[in-house]
């Protein structure tokens, strides 16, 4: 097999390194638990910069309902204090690690949630009635990221209720309910918090019985090839406004197979974190073009790794 050529430093100069994400604890306990809590991720002045944006949304919506629960989706697109988390080097790393070169934002949106306001019942997310889990039993094909910026202290305050390590469960007795059961986890968390979770996970909302309102920002990935959830293409002249990994991660593409195979100019998304290429090394000839290039994504790589080690000449 011949060794690809490194492009000289030049070439990638252009391209940023992937941003940090799971270390080997955090994906053992993400890909056993189905989420993970990232605690005091946001300061006091983050935090009011998008509650900022989100009561400018609110204020311009002659529909908002202070007594009601509120929801905005294709957040991004309505504010630019939205549109960085598209690749917020906070979390992108950890859904790069999963999806890697085509990696996608499957939808964004704010929720306000007062007392009394509605609160939805047992279920997962994507697909029902053949769910995401049929097709990859083991890998998330969608991960949603969450921004907390209220204190939950206790329950019965519109809290997030999961069940850990429900992943793999397709069937569910409760579905479509709001039982409390005997495995769930009532998410009593503070604010700054980012959380990230295995969208296969069975989760629900709690009343909220306080005075305080919860607004959250969720973000959700998955691969370029799953359709998009609210919307099929972006607005034109504000993809122009976004940098060049939030304009790819956006994947507003006019001819409907760019999703499974992107233009050329679409590669490398990021370079590898630690190797600061854009190809895996010695994997291909070097006549094959960057974008059709297999690059591996993080438990592939860790896997390959394990095996190299435990072969007995060190190869595979």
């Amino acid at each position: 097999m011949t060794t690809v050529t490194v492009p000289s430093a030049a070439d990638l100069s252009t391209f940023r390194l992937a941003p940090p994400g799971f270390t080997p604890e955090q994906r053992e306990f993400f890909d056993r638990e189905g989420y993970l809590i990232l605690p005091d991720r946001l300061t006091d002045t983050e935090i009011a910069r998008y509650l900022d944006a989100i009561d400018r949304q609110i204020q311009a919506d002659e529909r908002f309902n202070p007594t009601a629960f509120y929801a905005r989706e294709n957040i991004v697109e309505l504010d630019p204090v939205f549109a960085e988390l598209i690749d917020h080097s906070r979390h992108v790393g950890f859904v790069y690690d999963f999806y890697g070169e085509l990696l996608k934002l499957h939808i964004s949106q704010f929720f306000v949630r007062p007392r009394g306001g509605a609160h939805n019942q047992w279920h997962p997310d994507g697909a029902r009635a053949v769910p995401y889990q049929v097709f990859s039993p083991d890998l998330p094909c969608q991960i949603k990221v969450s921004y907390w910026f209220t204190d939950l202290p206790h329950p019965g305050m519109g809290n997030m209720v999961i069940r850990p390590r429900s992943q793999r469960q397709q069937y569910f007795d409760h579905y479509d309910t709001h039982d409390s059961v005997e495995d769930e986890m009532i998410l009593c968390i503070p604010r700054g918090t980012i959380m990230l979770m295995n969208c296969n996970v069975w989760h629900r909302v709690e009343p909220n019985d306080s005075d305080v309102v919860r607004k959250n920002i969720f973000l959700a990935y998955c691969p370029s090839w799953i359709v998009a959830a609210d919307r099929l293409q972006n607005d034109s002249e504000w993809l122009k406004t976004l940098n060049r990994e939030q304009r790819i991660i956006m994947r507003s593409y006019s001819y409907a197979y760019d999703h499974t195979k992107p233009p050329a100019s679409d590669f490398p998304l990021f370079l590898d974190r630690d190797t600061g290429l854009d190809h895996d090394p010695g994997m291909y000839h070097d006549r094959v073009a960057r974008g059709r290039r297999k690059r591996m994504v993080a438990h592939e790589r860790g896997n390959h790794l394990q095996g190299q080690r435990s072969s007995p000449n060190g190869k595979t």
